[in-house]
């Protein structure tokens, strides 16, 4: 197999791959930076892998547009290796998450998504990586922070503290709800007042629990937000999805560094 067809294979799977990913996350609703700009991507590279030969012929012809189509290549290898660092900097923090909490004075439980009143099984994941913590500290408040989705009638927060409740006997008088939230962003700023108004301040040890994935983000904006010590708790992102959630978070945390959240 030439050089050549191997290229053009690699770029046609790969591409094809992270359209069609693209293409469902965006029925489904989610259309954001993380999901938008890895589809173009992709469509770059289908095409590619289908045209290789007629974009070789078109740039042997066309000076200028040889030397934009090199310069992309190599954007997009910058691009490569700053994902690469990405990867390597999540996993490091992945490692530091999944260290024994210490003494905190709250709990907060972003939202991650519900299906008929349930939690999914990302966020399922979350509340039950937080139980061991809200069972071992039982001064520190819980906070579930998630609002109400569309075409929704009860809001995560609630969903999120049944759940709580029903899987795990945790007592509903423990729990804050955070019910307004659309963003992690939100879900971090809100839960400031919540805690602020039972004493708690953004000064105290506060640990954010979210998926694995999540977790620099969550670190980068809550710190942005003046929590000095939080403590992000690391819940495990199954191995069938896991590569495919860092690579959209690369593109999500590229986007809120780019809206200003931290």
């Amino acid at each position: 197999m030439s050089k050549t067809l191997l290229t053009r294979i690699l770029l046609l799977i790969v591409g094809i791959i992270i359209t069609i990913d693209c293409a469902v996350l965006m029925i489904i609703g989610k259309i954001n930076f993380g999901s938008v700009v890895p589809f173009i991507i992709g469509v770059i590279f289908v095409i590619h892998g289908i045209y290789w030969e007629r974009i070789r012929r078109f740039i042997r012809h066309h000076p200028l547009f040889k030397r934009v189509w090199y310069g992309l290549w190599g954007l997009f290898i910058l691009w490569l290796i700053s994902f690469m660092v990405f990867v390597w900097s999540l996993q490091q923090q992945i490692k530091q998450s999944k260290q024994p909490a210490p003494a905190v004075a709250a709990i907060i439980i972003l939202g991650s998504g519900t299906v008929a009143g349930k939690p999914t099984p990302t966020l399922a994941k979350r509340l039950d990586t937080a139980v061991p913590i809200i069972n071992a500290q039982s001064n520190a408040l819980v906070v579930t922070s998630g609002g109400v989705g569309f075409q929704r009638t009860r809001s995560e927060a609630d969903i999120m503290a049944t759940y709580l409740n029903d899987a795990h006997d945790i007592s509903f008088e423990r729990i804050l709800q955070e019910g307004k939230s659309t963003s992690t962003e939100e879900n971090l700023r809100n839960s400031q007042a919540l805690l602020a108004a039972q004493g708690v301040s953004i000064t105290d040890p506060i640990a954010i629990v979210t998926s694995d994935f999540h977790t620099i983000r969550a670190a980068a904006i809550a710190r942005h937000q003046g929590y000095q010590q939080p403590i992000t708790v690391a819940s495990p992102t199954p191995l069938s999805i896991r590569y495919n959630a860092w690579f959209r978070e690369y593109f999500a945390f590229a986007s809120g560094w780019l809206l200003g959240e931290y």
